[in-house]
């Protein structure tokens, strides 16, 4: 909006500076016109004066310059409108620029001073949402630790995640179907597959294992083996050992 206004104010006052400049173009065109005129009339009296002189009475010959000598006042008075009508219209252009400098100088300003107060908002409204979303996580992340801890029993127990009851209770969730929904980067993730939790889910009993929980499917399980039970990756590690 500012800077519209600035623009219709700034051609609203170079309106009129075009027919301006051509006036003054004009009429030093016509001095220029004029002063070839004088001098074309100070080298015919010139040559009149050498053709003649030595016939002339010292009375003319003292006319005869003062003609030549009015001749080249009038060229220097044509000469010196020129250069005024020049410097005029100089200072007619110097104006408008000089205005126009002033208005960039100010609207510059004015969009400094614009940015920032919106910078000083928006650093205000990154850090809000930051703590909005940093609370967001936190609270996520304790309702995935008590939805942990009240489907699961101690991981140093090793129970299965979903009790036979309420597993039944459900429809069975293939892996595939998983894999197609929109995983929350914020929740977090289990098994070989590195995918979150779902289905039935076994813990290793391995109290190092990395990993901790798998997928029914991922390991090739179709209930609770009897007794302890170790990962793939456990049991691969123990057989080096």
């Amino acid at each position: 909006m500012a800077t519209a206004i600035y623009l219709e104010h700034y051609l609203d006052s170079i309106e009129n500076l075009p027919c301006e400049l051509q006036r003054n173009f004009t009429l030093m065109r016509d001095l220029d016109n004029r002063t070839e005129e004088k001098k074309g009339e100070i080298d015919q009296l010139a040559q009149e004066y050498i053709a003649k002189v030595k016939n002339l009475a010292s009375e003319q010959r003292v006319e005869h310059l003062q003609k030549i000598q009015h001749a080249y006042s009038k060229c220097k008075e044509f000469s010196d409108d020129k250069v005024q009508l020049a410097m005029q219209t100089y200072e007619m252009v110097d104006k408008h620029i000089r205005r126009l400098d002033a208005d960039l100088a100010r609207f510059e300003n004015e969009l400094k001073e614009k940015l920032e107060v919106s910078g000083y908002e928006s650093t205000e409204g990154r850090a809000l949402k930051k703590g909005e979303s940093r609370g967001l996580k936190d609270k996520r992340a304790s309702r995935g630790r008590a939805k942990k801890c009240s489907d699961e029993d101690s991981p140093k127990k090793k129970k299965i995640k979903n009790s036979p009851e309420l597993s039944d209770t459900f429809l069975p969730m293939q892996p595939s179907d998983v894999l197609d929904m929109p995983v929350d980067p914020n929740e977090p993730t289990y098994c070989l597959c590195h995918q979150v939790s779902y289905g039935e889910m076994i813990g290793c009993d391995n109290p190092d294992c990395p990993i901790e929980w798998f997928h029914f499917a991922c390991v090739d399980l179709a209930s609770k083996p009897k007794g302890k039970w170790f990962c793939p990756r456990c049991t691969q590690d123990k057989k080096k050992k």
